[in-house]
């Protein structure tokens, strides 16, 4: 938000520098962007003096020149030379000194400099209305009352005063921190704490009465959950024209645009006060009432924009007695407005619920000042003075009558104070550091948090109504803190802390890291994705339901709306950014996690939630694998590719694939894959080619392969893996090659698991290094070409140990798989 900085000094006495109010706020918890100075004329004048034209004579090699004397003040008179028709001795006049750099149209400047015209040396620059942006006029120079003194700087004379912007950016639990007053509040606050004389200065509305009662309009509030308070005033026989000049300026220094002299009111108590306000042409509202009200599911409804909005059941309307004529706390429907014909107005000051206007402005993709105050919530207390102190702008600045009583309709449902209690042992454990209790009930009363009742440890407190976000002790000690300064606090000579071992979270950690490293290894890049995604990524398919979704109660866009079931649809979008670009060739993954919800779960099991959340490891491979070396030809990338660094990763977190089952996966985000389970049928990784279709969603063009793990079913099967050490036998491995002629329905695992039950002490390794099926084989045949390496640890093996241990191995292989020898 931006906040002026003598808007400021109206509500709090300081004498500080811009840069250290934006200081001092940042250290109270406002934090401040950034300190910006405004010049109400582009250059504030700078240069520009006050001069006395002593002597004025005609140039003589010019008919409309003339060579001048002036006095600006310094040891000697400076010669100007003056083309204006006007200039004459004896007059006080602007001049533009050595230097002076005038401004132009947008980003045109021009720097006055020593110059010779027509032959005449000229030290400076007489100036007109238009040439220092005082005015408009170009007719001749400008002209002063005799008695201004010389060498006055023009800002002086001008009244140019320098305005700076502090931007804070301040956090969404600061409701009341949302207005001029609201940081003045705060910064007071902080003013008391570190000595300095201030006083909160918060304009008073005692002078407002009622003029007449000539425009009575009867309020009706129906939807009291929604708007809990709604209070509403009449004026009559305002004039609406452009606002003064004071107030156009406070609105364009911090953003607002200028509209009008009612609108500006309102827009600047909203910013003075952080209570918004609409104000209604009375004689456009029909049957001469306003009904708070929802309307009926599918209502229309046109804002102030001209868009066409469907209303909802659940939308808070503020109508008269046909027809809504504001969504109430997001934004004026068509005709709700002032215009330059409005004589008479309907002055609303409300407390909207904030869940309501939340859910309307997201509903409708409207976010207007408004609204995000009422979402925050605003002072249920504050709706009275902000009326009243509107009504009296505008009675002076559009000449109105105030023509009715105050209307407050008020249900009471909203508190108007917070009841705490705390502790002051609390307060110093919390903070750690003691405090002693006259701080704390200084900082407390310059708060604006009243102390109840206390007791010689204890404080019963009743916090604003306006501070929303102080409802507990912890968020009492969180303000006593902020004001206190938390570079106050010193660090302590001891460290406390509870010393525990390394956890399952720690060693997943660790084992993440020496993967990620391999793959970095190995070409990848890590990328890291957005947990939100769009839901209309799961809509068809079947392996990632839609409706076990976990959704936002709130969603930000329609793209932000669930929680991620898989890492698929975040690396398709990296992939198709950087395709886009001309980077295709991409070895990608991600670590992160993945949620589900299942809803029969929920019902099922009361203690459950019915919420899953995993940790996955994903991988994406798409391009060439090779492209643009004189040494190789281009070649593309394949599923093989991307099966080895998966096989990979199991070998490099110690999993041995002989405890898995590999079989084809039935996932529909793939063309084809394969899936690695567990013996109990748990998934604990999947990959293939992803379907056309979901690549096309996202304009990707070329094949892309993709990998999941699922890390967190990895990391259990990995916790009881022990490292095991021992000493290379010195005895050598013997190695037999044998030719098997099986079925072709025989697999390669068959064969292994065969020769492993045969020989299971000196049978090391077992290793296919060829397939072969065609000519010269039997029909449904295929060869199996398999080396079987023995070892002997404790001697060397004989040719007739060997040869025994083979014979062993070849029957089994007869009997299990119906091998035979070729």
């Amino acid at each position: 938000m931006n906040i002026s900085y003598s808007w400021l000094k109206e509500y709090v006495d300081f004498d500080l520098q811009p840069e250290e109010v934006a200081k001092a706020l940042t250290s109270i918890g406002l934090e401040v962007g950034g300190v910006e100075e405004i010049e109400t004329i582009k250059g504030g004048l700078k240069g520009l003096v006050v001069g006395e034209v002593l002597e004025c004579e005609v140039h003589p090699n010019s008919d409309h020149m003339h060579v001048c004397k002036v006095n600006v003040g310094g040891e000697e008179p400076v010669q100007i030379v003056c083309g204006a028709s006007n200039v004459a001795a004896g007059q006080k006049v602007i001049v533009a000194t050595l230097g002076t750099v005038l401004y132009g149209e947008g980003d045109e400047t021009f720097t006055i400099k020593r110059s010779k015209l027509r032959g005449i040396e000229s030290l400076g620059m007489i100036c007109a209305e238009d040439e220092i942006g005082v005015g408009t006029s170009h007719e001749g120079i400008i002209v002063l009352p005799a008695d201004t003194p010389v060498g006055m700087p023009a800002a002086e004379y001008y009244n140019i005063k320098s305005e700076y912007v502090i931007e804070v950016d301040i956090t969404p639990n600061r409701a009341d921190a949302f207005s001029h007053y609201g940081v003045a509040r705060d910064f007071h606050a902080w003013l008391v704490r570190n000595g300095y004389e201030t006083s909160l200065n918060k304009p008073s509305v005692e002078d407002y009465k009622k003029d007449n009662d000539d425009l009575c309009i009867p309020l009706e509030v129906e939807a009291v959950e929604a708007c809990p308070r709604y209070c509403a005033v009449t004026l009559t026989g305002c004039e609406v024209k452009e606002s003064p000049e004071w107030l156009q300026n406070k609105l364009r220094t911090i953003g607002v645009r200028p509209i009008n002299n009612i609108v500006d009111v309102t827009n600047y108590i909203m910013m003075a006060y952080g209570q918004p306000l609409h104000c209604f042409d009375a004689d456009m509202i029909k049957g001469g009432k306003v009904v708070v009200k929802t309307l009926p599911e599918g209502t229309k409804f046109v804002t102030l924009d001209g868009e066409e909005h469907t209303l909802s059941s659940m939308d808070l309307a503020i109508c008269n007695a046909d027809e809504a004529m504001c969504i109430a706390g997001v934004f004026g429907g068509k005709g709700s407005g002032t215009y330059d014909s409005t004589t008479n107005v309907l002055l609303e000051s409300a407390y909207f619920h904030p869940t309501w206007v939340r859910k309307s402005a997201r509903r409708h993709g409207l976010n207007t000042d408004a609204s995000f105050r009422f979402e925050r919530g605003v002072d249920p207390n504050g709706q009275l003075y902000a009326l009243k102190a509107a009504a009296m702008m505008i009675k002076d600045l559009a000449g109105g009558q105030i023509s009715m009583d105050i209307v407050d309709v008020n249900a009471g449902t909203v508190p108007t104070h917070f009841p705490v209690e705390v502790e002051y042992n609390y307060i110093n454990k919390l903070i750690g550091k003691e405090i002693t209790p006259d701080v704390v009930k200084e900082i407390l009363s310059s708060l604006e948090i009243q102390i109840v009742s206390e007791t010689e440890t204890t404080l019963n407190l009743s916090v604003p109504a306006y501070r929303v976000d102080v409802c507990r002790p912890c968020d009492v000690v969180e303000e006593i803190l902020r004001i206190y300064g938390y570079n106050n606090v010193e660090i302590p000579t001891a460290v406390k802390a509870s010393l525990n071992i390394k956890g399952d979270v720690d060693r997943s950690n660790k084992v993440i890291n020496l993967v990620a490293e391999q793959l970095v290894g190995a070409g990848f890049n890590e990328i890291l994705n957005n947990s939100l995604t769009r839901e209309a990524y799961y809509t068809d398919l079947t392996s990632y339901p839609a409706d076990r979704a976990v959704r936002l109660m709130n969603p930000l866009s329609s793209d932000l709306s669930v929680m991620r079931q898989t890492l698929l649809f975040g690396g398709l979008e990296t992939i198709a950014y950087n395709a886009n670009r001309k980077r295709g060739n991409l070895r990608l993954f991600e670590q992160g996690n993945c949620y589900s919800f299942d809803a029969d779960r929920h019902v099922e099991d009361k203690a459950l939630s019915g919420y899953a959340e995993a940790e996955h490891l994903a991988l994406w491979v798409t391009g060439n694998r090779v492209e643009g070396s004189w040494a190789h030809a281009n070649e593309e990338s394949t599923v093989y590719e991307l099966k080895a660094y998966v096989m990979n990763i199991f070998a490099r977190i110690g999993l041995n694939l002989a405890a898995f089952v590999i079989e084809p996966g039935t996932s529909d985000i793939f063309g084809k894959s394969l899936v690695i389970k567990d013996r109990n049928g748990k998934v604990c990784a999947e990959w293939g080619l992803v379907k056309k279709a979901i690549t096309n969603q996202l304009g990707i063009q070329q094949p892309v392969y993709f990998a999941e793990l699922n890390w967190t079913e990895l990391m259990k099967k990995t916790k009881k893996l022990n490292v095991l050490y021992k000493e290379l036998s010195k005895f050598p491995a013997v190695s037999r090659d044998l030719a098997l002629l099986v079925d072709k329905n025989v697999e390669f695992a068959a064969i292994e698991r065969a020769a492993y039950q045969a020989e299971k002490k000196l049978l090391k390794r077992v290793e296919l290094f060829d397939v072969y099926e065609g000519k010269n084989l039997e029909p449904g045949k295929k060869s199996y070409a398999v080396n079987f390496t023995l070892q002997d640890e404790q001697k060397t093996m004989s040719d007739k140990q060997t040869d025994a241990i083979m014979q062993k191995i070849i029957k089994t292989l007869q009997n299990q798989v119906g091998a035979q020898l070729r």
